[in-house]
C-alpha cells in the first residue's frame, strides 16, 4: 500500500496545513531533503490542543497531542508536496513536550507521532532517528511541538 492508500485505509483525517506565526517557512525542499519547521497541535477545525503534560493532561492525552502534531506535518507535505507518496523515508524527528517540573517520560509522549509515520511509511522508511526533549514551554501553551525531516524519492 503507498502512504496515500494507508492514510486513507486508517480513515486519518489531516487538519488545515499551519501558517506560520512568525518569520519562517513551514516547509522547504532542498535537493531531495525536506524539512518541515516546529508544527504543533492543529486540530481539524484550526483550533489547538493546548496544555502542560503532567499537570493539565495525562501521558495518553499528550501522545494524543504528539499524533495530532503528526498528522499536521502530514498536512503540510501533502499541501507543499501533491501526495505523501513522493516521501521516501523519514530521516529526523525532534519532539519538544511542554511538561511540569520532574516530568522525565517525553520520548513515550513523542511515540505518538513516530508510530504514526511508521503506520503511514511503515517500520523501515517510517521511523528515523529522533530526540525528544522537555521545555519549560511552548508557544501558545500546547502541549507538544515537532519537527521533521524527510528524503524524497
Amino acid at each position: 500500500m503507498t502512504a496515500e492508500e494507508k492514510l486513507q485505509a486508517l480513515d486519518l483525517n489531516l487538519p488545515p496545513p499551519p501558517k506560520p506565526i512568525g518569520v519562517y517557512k513551514p516547509f522547504l525542499k532542498v535537493g531531495k531533503m525536506v524539512y518541515v519547521s516546529g508544527h504543533g497541535t492543529v486540530q481539524s477545525d484550526g483550533s489547538l490542543i493546548i496544555g502542560r503534560i503532567g499537570l493539565d493532561m495525562d501521558m495518553t492525552d499528550g501522545r494524543n497531542a504528539a499524533h495530532q502534531v503528526g498528522l499536521a506535518i502530514l498536512a503540510t507535505l501533502r499541501d507543499n508536496l501533491g501526495s505523501l507518496d513522493r516521501i521516501d523515508r523519514v530521516v529526523k524527528v525532534l519532539g519538544m513536550v511542554n511538561a511540569s517540573k520532574g516530568f522525565e517520560r517525553h520520548p513515550e509522549i513523542i511515540n505518538g507521532c513516530s508510530e504514526l509515520f511508521a503506520e503511514i511509511w511503515g517500520e523501515e522508511k517510517g521511523i528515523g532517528v529522533r530526540s525528544a526533549v522537555g521545555m519549560d514551554s511552548l508557544p501558545d501553551n500546547i502541549p507538544v511541538e515537532i519537527e521533521a525531516q524527510f528524503l524524497l524519492k
